[in-house]
């Protein structure tokens, strides 16, 4: 199972890199495992100001749909379109290609529940 020691983790099997201001997110690769394989990526959310644990879109895998929940409070400015017509980069680079938004970081956003790659090793056992 890889988990970048880089980035911090939702227990919600979200991933978040921070730099500066703006944060780039996916979901894990165990979420991307536990899914299955991934059909479609739905994003509608982008310009808007969300709190934090907020849902910013949602997964689509052949035998189910998952909610994507914001890790930090911030404006979503960029969605991967790359995702549009490849939603397998998900599987297949879930910290690389496959990351899902960009978020322009909310002033005082809480980062108390974010997750270190050894916390979060813990909690998928």
């Amino acid at each position: 199972m890889n988990t970048p020691s880089e980035l911090k983790y939702t227990k919600d099997h979200e991933w978040i890199k921070i730099e500066g201001n703006v944060a780039t997110i996916g979901i894990t690769d165990f979420a991307q495992g536990e899914l299955g394989d991934i059909v479609y990526v739905d994003v509608d959310t982008v310009d808007d100001d969300l709190e934090g644990a907020a849902v910013f879109g949602s997964v689509e895998a052949v035998k189910t749909v998952s909610d994507l929940f914001l890790p930090i409070a911030g404006k979503v400015i960029e969605f991967n379109s790359g995702l549009e017509d490849q939603p397998e980069l998900l599987n297949t680079d879930p910290y690389g290609n496959g990351w899902i938004i960009k978020l322009e970081i909310a002033e005082g956003a809480d980062h108390s529940e974010l997750l270190s790659a050894e916390e979060y090793q813990a909690l998928i056992g």
